[in-house]
């Protein structure tokens, strides 16, 4: 299944106790659009948080986002995983 990096910019910065909140949220809703999401990196003092998913789609990604939270993406990228 293709993976996805997806990237929010938040205003004004972020806390990481708050998007482990959100990723719980996603993380009960991923079901409903075969996602999966894998693991997720904060950057609190620029407000950036990165997403990394497995999903049929970007769109997939983004409407778990969307329906489990309301706090869409500003940029998704399809990546591979190299080493």
């Amino acid at each position: 299944m293709p993976k996805y990096m997806d990237v929010h910019n938040i205003d004004g910065g972020v806390t990481a106790a708050d998007v482990a909140g959100l990723h719980e949220k996603d993380l009960a809703h991923q079901h409903v659009h075969d996602v999966k999401f894998l693991k997720y990196w904060v950057d609190e003092a620029q407000g950036k948080v990165f997403c990394l998913s497995e999903a049929p789609s970007a769109e997939a990604a983004v409407a778990v986002h969307r329906e489990a939270h309301g706090a869409v993406a500003d940029e998704i990228y399809e990546v591979g995983e190299f080493s």
